[in-house]
């Protein structure tokens, strides 16, 4: 009666409604924390199922682009995409090899270079440690090429940056003989400070990163318009107003690269918009690479840098 009279009955009812609520709204909160978490570890498991599918498709590839045709199979005796811990650990066994004075081949191979431009800046004759597998070294290319003289350790990696001479300190012959392979880790894994730009026509998506770990981020998307299946004038003019869209993209693009000054960057991402890019900004960039990297700016520059730093390891 008192609490009616002062007014307090229907002060403590919406306390209960507002008591009850909270218990019902922790209730939703811990149900769909369980429900992330089940979530987060169901994309952990996927991603190590696809990680292992595309280290057996690329397997089978290798496999399958040595069949001449005949029917005869010359093929690489193991293909790996090495990634991660399992890249730096191979990294790590190949430059601890050790042989007598000259006796490790490391040898740069451009995407234009054969077998045959080593010969005249090396005395050993690939053919005689490799045999008809010399031919292997040529299907690798880009790659660095490992080779000792006894043939016990015989591999080609493919870098995901692009050894230029500026890169490789303006050694003219990239080739080098000496009583270990002069592999740089910096050629193969992400080492101290640098920037990814993942591009796509209507996706932009930067990290900076210290090593493998991400300080720095900004993305954005672009209103580009779509596929257009009509024909005459209409498609013209379609075209001509996403070709518009797609140059203040690139734009945008640029600006936000521009506001970064870090020694090494990377720009990934669709081929033809990734050229288009590098090539109008004027941009000095340690290497490209077409990467298929779909979805939001933020989980798509994850998979996007997972791609690029992976190495296609073959053991000749």
């Amino acid at each position: 009666m008192l609490d009616e009279l002062l007014g307090r009955a229907s002060l403590k009812d919406r306390i209960d409604e507002l008591e009850e609520e909270n218990e019902r709204l922790q209730s939703r909160y811990e149900a769909e924390s369980e429900r992330r978490a089940d979530a987060a570890t169901a994309r952990q498991d996927a991603e190590e199922t696809v990680n292992r599918l595309e280290d057996r498709i690329a397997q089978l590839e290798g496999e399958l682009e040595q069949v001449d045709d005949d029917g005869d199979s010359l093929a690489v005796r193991r293909r790996e995409r090495l990634r991660g811990r399992r890249l730096a650990d191979v990294v790590d066994r190949l430059t601890s090899v050790r042989t007598g004075p000259e006796g490790a081949l490391t040898a740069v191979l451009g995407a234009d270079d054969t077998v045959d431009d080593l010969r005249d800046e090396t005395d050993l004759n690939l053919e005689d440690v490799l045999g008809d597998r010399t031919g292997l070294v040529d299907e690798a290319a880009p790659c660095v090429l490992c080779v000792d003289d006894a043939g016990l350790v015989a591999v080609t990696l493919e870098p995901p940056v692009d050894l230029t001479d500026e890169t490789l300190g303006g050694d003219e012959s990239h080739t080098t003989w000496a009583d270990r392979f002069a592999l740089e880790e910096e050629w193969l894994l992400p080492t101290g400070r640098y920037a990814l730009a993942l591009v796509r026509t209507d996706l932009f998506a930067l990290g900076v990163y210290e090593g493998d770990e991400r300080v720095d981020y900004r993305g954005f998307e672009s209103d580009v318009k779509g596929s257009h299946s009509k024909g005459g004038f209409s498609q013209a003019r379609f075209e001509r107003i996403r070709d518009d869209q797609i140059d203040d993209h690139l734009e945008r693009c640029t600006a936000a690269l521009a506001d970064y000054d870090v020694e090494r960057l990377f720009v990934v991402g669709q081929r033809g918009v990734v050229d288009t890019l590098v090539e109008e900004s004027g941009l000095d960039v340690a290497g490209t690479a077409a990467v298929d990297a779909t979805g939001d700016p933020k989980p798509a520059l994850e998979d996007a840098h997972r791609s690029f730093w992976t190495t296609d390891l073959r053991v000749l």
